[in-house]
């Protein structure tokens, strides 16, 4: 593509983000959302605990992604936990589904543009360490991305972030440690690791596994590391949790598949539910957005 095309597709970018901007500023009565959560495979009943104040699917939203897979909604969900004003977002496109980076852009850089500051990452993965199976979670320390591919290569657009971003703290060390703090206050074991995000749709083979172990990495998945990349170009901060489905190819006795991975995110999605809950409670305390109990 010219450096005019690439031009016209920054253009194309920001009319869809400031389009669906004003659709979701227009629907939300004056609420101004100030930390935004991905809701990963199965995991979107983390938003039934909010105070809804709108409900809008992402086929409202020009530019959205348009999630194909099971376990994904599609839909962007606002309102306020214990009073904090929140956007959840049920549903991700992944690259394997065929898309390309510019729908996680519009959707990521949307919720920098209505004033969010946080970006809470969840996912449903493989777990590379035996004291984390299926049903526990991993908090996300740092990621490998295995995907191939770097959703900011080709010409940078300025307007959002510099040209080479650095990444020595994705995942912001401070909101980890807080989200340690929301776990041990509501009894939930959480362990910490890296996040290695394969471009999928097949699982790893066991090789593959025994690679990422290698390279220090604790858990794997197909999504997030883009949407982190994304973020951090424009400034928000990140903190990231994996909800074990299963242990990686090789390291466990069950065939591995999408039907397991739902069942058991339904399971690890609770112990989840919880931990963000709290932890969005206690980040508003922090931001003086809410009166500590």
């Amino acid at each position: 593509m010219s450096i005019f095309g690439r031009k016209k597709e920054h253009e194309n970018l920001d009319i869809a983000i400031a389009e669906s901007t004003n659709i979701i500023l227009n629907r939300l009565n004056g609420m101004q959302p100030k930390i935004a959560v991905i809701l990963g495979s199965g995991l979107g009943g983390v938003a039934d605990a909010a105070d809804v104040v709108a409900t809008i699917p992402y086929t409202d939203l020009p530019g959205f992604p348009r999630p194909s897979v099971e376990g994904h909604a599609g839909t962007l969900i606002a309102g306020t936990i214990d009073g904090v004003p929140a956007i959840f977002l049920k549903g991700r496109a992944h690259l394997y589904e065929g898309v390309g980076p510019a729908p996680l852009k519009v959707m990521i850089r949307t919720m920098k543009t209505l004033g969010v500051e946080v970006l809470f990452l969840t996912n449903a993965a493989g777990s590379l360490r035996p004291e984390a199976p299926a049903g526990e979670l991993i908090a996300i320390a740092d990621q490998i991305n295995f995907t191939g591919l770097n959703v900011l290569a080709g010409p940078n657009d300025d307007a959002w972030g510099p040209r080479f971003p650095p990444m020595d703290n994705a995942y912001d060390a401070e909101l980890r440690g807080m989200l340690f703090n929301a776990a041990a206050a509501i009894g939930t074991p959480l362990i910490e690791g890296t996040y290695a995000g394969f471009l999928g749709p097949t699982f790893e083979t066991p090789a593959e596994i025994r690679m990422v172990k290698a390279m220090g990495g604790d858990s794997v998945g197909m999504s997030t590391v883009s949407e982190c990349i994304i973020a951090r170009h424009c400034g928000l901060k990140v903190v990231g949790c994996s909800a074990i489905t299963n242990m990686a190819a090789g390291m466990g006795d069950e065939a591995l598949s999408h039907d397991q991975t739902i069942e058991w995110a339904a399971i690890a999605g609770q112990k989840l539910t919880k931990l963000v809950l709290r932890f969005i409670s206690d980040w508003g305390v922090q931001k003086g957005l809410k009166k500590a109990a």
